[in-house]
């Protein structure tokens, strides 16, 4: 698996390594000790998997501690906009934002350590994303921003309009 580092510390893109021939192909997704030897110790303890339609975007979310969560992220199928937010005050790139489009093509994964708000909106008719997570989510620790926020000023590349979101999703405060 190729690791592709980001502007972002400790945010990491995986490219997997595919394996073609005539019955289609074949990768490796998950090799838990490969990632600990590039220093990603993340014990994930939960899979988790959502179906969503054109401009369905989820998100901003995030956990606050002792519930905080790293994930290791990807689309299945179809293609979404995965956004992440760095909320680590002590970063060189907090309150900045980090966009990927994920897909069944190119099979990309995203890890995201502890200290991230994370959402993703869906591009293509329909997708599926699965993500592992290393903490058990906590309805008491879930936090959230608003995914138009202003002084993030994220470009979701889908039309305002075009966007659906949950009402839970559209209650959430913005960053300042």
């Amino acid at each position: 698996m190729k690791k592709i580092e980001t502007y972002i510390n400790d945010l990491i893109i995986f490219e997997p390594e595919i394996y073609r021939d005539e019955r289609g192909y074949f990768f490796e997704s998950y090799n838990k000790k490969e990632l600990k030897n590039i220093n990603v110790d993340s014990d994930f303890v939960q899979d988790n998997e959502s179906s969503s339609s054109y401009g369905v975007l989820r998100g901003l979310h995030f956990q606050e501690e002792p519930f905080d969560q790293a994930k290791l992220i990807r689309c299945l199928k179809g293609e979404v906009l995965d956004v992440v937010v760095d909320l680590r005050k002590k970063s060189s790139t907090y309150l900045k934002h980090f966009s990927i489009k994920l897909s069944d093509v190119n099979k990309y994964q995203l890890y995201i350590p502890k200290g991230f708000a994370h959402g993703f909106v869906v591009l293509s008719k329909n997708a599926t994303f699965s993500y592992k997570v290393d903490n058990y989510y906590s309805p008491n620790h879930e936090r959230g921003i608003i995914w138009n926020d202003s002084s993030l000023n994220i470009d979701w590349k889908v039309p305002k309009n075009k966007i659906i979101i949950s009402d839970k999703d559209q209650k959430l405060p913005s960053l300042l």
